[in-house]
């Protein structure tokens, strides 16, 4: 990952950088590989986000076909 600092503007290049960080979700994964997380518990996180995604996909699906 690169970032340039333009007219020494360090504050400016931090701030892109730590963007550029979030999107890839790398502070995600530092929280996550903080501690040792079970293989059980890891199923049930990814589950649950599965379910999310799920759900919010149906969601999106019957607003855009106008279902209430």
């Amino acid at each position: 990952m690169q970032i340039i600092v333009r007219d020494n503007n360090v504050d400016q290049a931090l701030r892109a950088l730590k963007k550029k960080l979030q999107r890839e979700g790398v502070y995600r994964e530092m929280k996550l590989r903080r501690h040792f997380e079970k293989p059980s518990e890891k199923r049930a996180r990814e589950k649950a986000a599965a379910v999310r995604r799920a759900r919010k996909m149906e969601r999106k699906r019957m607003e855009r076909d106008g279902i209430k």
